[in-house]
């Protein structure tokens, strides 16, 4: 009976997966980015006060979202089309997307490995993952509406 459970739940998860959506997914894992991103700003902009031990938990979950990021899985041939604001760049210069993700998670990471002590060190680590973010944007995003 239990491997009869097992059977029928991995197999109720593998229907699961069969049936996501990418472009649910990759647009859930840059929503929670931006708000990362966001929170993290607003220390750097000094409108949230500086805590040094916050912001590396902020910039430890900004690098777990970073490391699911996987182009292949999130942005399969076919899903272009729908509610997207990826653009057709993604599918003509996937070489360079893939670049443009994995220079925004060398940044990540080394803002991690260094741990900012204050916040004139978090601003630079953020400046660089910000423009990380808008070129890819600029480059490999349309605007809606």
């Amino acid at each position: 009976m239990r491997k009869l459970v097992i059977a029928l739940s991995m197999l109720a998860f593998a229907g699961s997966a069969a049936f996501a959506d990418p472009i649910i997914d990759r647009q859930a894992l840059m929503k929670e980015r931006g708000k990362i991103v966001g929170g993290l700003a607003k220390v750097a902009k000094g409108e949230d006060s500086f805590d040094a031990g916050a912001v590396l938990t902020q910039l430890q979950a900004l690098q777990a979202n970073a490391e699911k990021f996987d182009v292949d899985a999130l942005f399969p041939k076919g899903s272009d089309a729908g509610d997207t604001t990826a653009g057709p760049k993604i599918w003509e210069d996937t070489a360079g997307f893939k670049a443009a993700e994995d220079k925004y998670l060398s940044n990540v990471k080394a803002a991690v490995a260094a741990a900012p002590a204050d916040v004139d060190a978090l601003k630079a680590q953020v400046g660089a993952i910000g423009s990380d973010c808008g070129s890819c944007h600029q480059g490999y995003r349309v605007k809606k509406g």
